[in-house]
């Protein structure tokens, strides 16, 4: 009998996404382990714009991004960079709820804006940043929700132009259009909030 021709890692993937897709409920846990590295990257990623001291761990936020992911049964998957994007989505909205929480019981829920121009991730008003952004990005996903994403898969999920093309099955030329208009606009919603 010949050998099989190994599979490379993202054929591996992608087969398990499929099989998720399509109802194999084992498919999705077993994308985790062929992707870990890349996830504890996203998570680094994530908590180096948080504030010093953060009480999650990169391992913490990618476990809780499994908990969460694990639940999309109907979820279609296109493939690696579409699962990696949705992972760094479901990792800033548990950093946002965090935040939330924190400035919550910090500062009995008072909300403040922080303007664009003061996105400096190494300020002591990370947290009020990321809610802010969070919020803007809210709004900005009901007046365009592409937009919204190709936000969120490069500031949040640390992915490049192509990567969130691929992801998001779009043209490069058009994730960068709607990257620089996502900045602008998002730019003066929170300008105008302050």
């Amino acid at each position: 009998m010949a050998d099989q021709p190994e599979q490379s890692p993202n054929a591996s993937v992608t087969e398990l996404l499929a099989n998720a897709r399509s109802g194999d409920a084992s498919a999705l846990a077993n994308v985790f382990p062929l992707i870990y590295d890349e996830l504890q990257r996203l998570a680094q990623l994530q908590l180096q714009r948080e504030p010093d001291g953060h009480t999650l761990s990169p391992t913490a936020l990618v476990h809780e991004a499994y908990m969460r992911l694990i639940d999309y049964k109907r979820m279609e998957w296109t493939g690696r960079a579409h699962f990696l994007a949705v992972a760094a989505t479901a990792m800033r909205r548990i950093l946002v709820d965090h935040a939330r929480s924190h400035r919550s019981i910090k500062r009995g829920g008072e909300h403040r804006r922080v303007p664009i121009e003061s996105i400096d991730m190494a300020t002591d008003d990370r947290a009020e940043l990321l809610i802010a952004v969070d919020d803007a990005l809210g709004k900005l996903r009901e007046v365009d929700a592409r937009q919204a994403q190709v936000v969120e898969y490069r500031f949040f999920g640390g992915m490049t132009e192509e990567e969130t093309a691929e992801a998001l099955g779009i043209g490069l030329r058009t994730a960068k259009r709607d990257w620089a208009k996502a900045k602008v606009w998002l730019h003066r919603e929170i300008a105008a909030e302050h």
